[in-house]
């Protein structure tokens, strides 16, 4: 494997884990607590601007941001944070607050945990809530075991990531839906498989990251499944989010990471999958403990 790629697949690394790095804004961002749990990082900007808000957010202390102690249940976080959130949108001081989605995502110190409230899924970037999604690799094997895959191309319309390469299906666990029957839904939407079919993906791995922007702190991880789809099966558009599928050797695809032409968190889920089943080795690939450990790093 060249070397030039494998410095391209590490900086796509890099790039996903910055808010890791040294250099990073992490000193600066203020915790973000609920009931004494921490459940996100604060950039500064918008801890000033929470701090307007006295009645939902008490004032920074000890480098953290806090909810006041009077919002002690699940709704009442709920609905301050969403009253706030849908003013701060009104007065359009925050960027990705144009994205409103009507999506909510649980917060919660781990996912094991129950939820402490729930958020509009465009503003987790200023808390920096971990958000969690589901990706599904779904890939054939021919007669003599040769793999391809199959890859979506985003719609040119998408609000993030418009016209990339993605995974067969993609997408993130709104609160109060499960994994699996997420998977199903996503599935079902972007690509016409048939629910019986997507039932058989198997859960094979997360891929964890944290990366920081000019709209916020993102610590995500992915829930990765893999589906052999059989051999004349083709996906098909469905709900607009996909413009088309292509089914591809898995050398193609391999040199295709290394472009700006995949959606970057696609783009590590294909490599856990390349890792997986052996088509990136340690012996063949110098950086391969870079690689594995690229995608697995947790906050």
């Amino acid at each position: 494997m060249s070397s030039v790629w494998s410095e391209k697949i590490l900086q796509l690394l890099r790039r996903m884990n910055n808010f890791n790095l040294p250099g990073s804004g992490r000193a600066a961002c203020f915790r973000f607590e609920i009931s004494g749990a921490q459940v996100g990082w604060i950039p500064p900007h918008v801890a000033a601007l929470l701090a307007q808000h006295p009645q939902v957010f008490s004032p920074p202390h000890g480098g953290a941001v806090a909810l006041h102690p009077g919002l002690d249940t699940h709704q009442r976080r709920s609905e301050a944070v969403e009253a706030l959130l849908q003013s701060l949108r009104e007065e359009e001081q925050l960027t990705c607050l144009a994205g409103w989605r009507d999506e909510k995502y649980n917060v919660m110190s781990r996912f094991s945990e129950p939820p402490l409230m729930c958020m509009e899924r465009a503003a987790t970037s200023l808390f920096g809530v971990k958000r969690y999604g589901v990706h599904v690799n779904g890939y054939t094997v021919g007669a003599g075991g040769d793999v391809s895959m199959w890859l979506a191309r985003r719609s040119k319309t998408k609000q993030t990531y418009p016209g990339l390469l993605d995974n067969v299906a993609a997408g993130g666990l709104a609160a109060g839906l499960g994994i699996k029957h997420t998977l199903i839904k996503e599935c079902q939407e972007e690509a016409c498989i048939p629910a019986d079919l997507a039932a058989a993906a198997r859960p094979v791995a997360t891929v964890s990251y944290t990366y920081e922007d000019e709209e916020g702190v993102f610590p995500e991880s992915q829930f990765v499944f893999d589906l052999q789809l059989p051999l004349g099966f083709r996906p098909r558009v469905g709900d607009g989010e996909v413009q088309d599928f292509y089914l591809l050797p898995i050398e193609k695809v391999k040199d295709l990471l290394a472009t700006d032409d995949f959606k970057p968190n696609s783009a590590m889920v294909v490599l856990d999958f390349l890792i997986r089943h052996s088509f990136i080795e340690p012996d063949s690939e110098p950086c391969y403990q870079e690689l594995v450990t690229g995608l697995h790093h947790t906050l």
